[in-house]
């Protein structure tokens, strides 16, 4: 019996990253939409952050969703969202664990709504990367004027491949 050869690819560094971003999607509290963000410099992922209610406060998977019981379109009014959003999570454990996040690049499930691309240019990041548009226009409208670079890959793959 002939050995199987199966070809192994390695992921480009935008696969790793944007797998990386998929999996911490996975700890998302939100019953819309599981966002995961990396933001990584210099091929190292510094801080993530997935969307989710506040530190020590219920969240939707147990308290419902509010803005789906109000009938609020996704991509507007934020404010009565009960989630920190993935992005601003990243941002912020950047901030309390003193990790300079200037210059880097923010790998996210989704592009960021108007809120988090205000925080993205102020923050330094220089580069956004997604596989799915979030429902702002606006908001990638706003990353462009602000000279931050948005890269659009395809989705990973939901599996991870390695040898034993």
């Amino acid at each position: 019996m002939e050995s199987e050869k199966t070809e192994y690819k390695r992921p480009t560094w935008d696969e790793y990253f944007m797998k990386m971003a998929s999996l911490v999607a996975e700890r998302s509290t939100c019953l819309r939409h599981h966002v995961g963000a990396v933001i990584v410099k210099e091929k190292r992922a510094l801080t993530t952050g997935y969307n989710g209610a506040a530190k020590g406060m219920k969240d939707c998977t147990e308290l419902g969703c509010l803005r789906n019981e109000l009938g609020i379109e996704s991509g507007t009014r934020h404010e009565v969202c009960r989630a920190i959003h993935a992005e601003q999570n990243a941002i912020i454990q950047a901030g309390v664990h003193g990790t300079n996040i200037y210059g880097s690049t923010l790998y996210c499930t989704h592009t960021p709504c108007m809120i988090c691309a205000k925080m993205i240019v102020n923050a330094g990041i220089k580069k956004v990367v997604s596989y799915h548009d979030y429902a702002d226009e606006d908001a990638r409208n706003f990353l462009k004027e602000a000279r931050i670079e948005i890269v659009k890959v395809k989705r990973p793959s939901n599996t991870i491949t390695f040898k034993d």
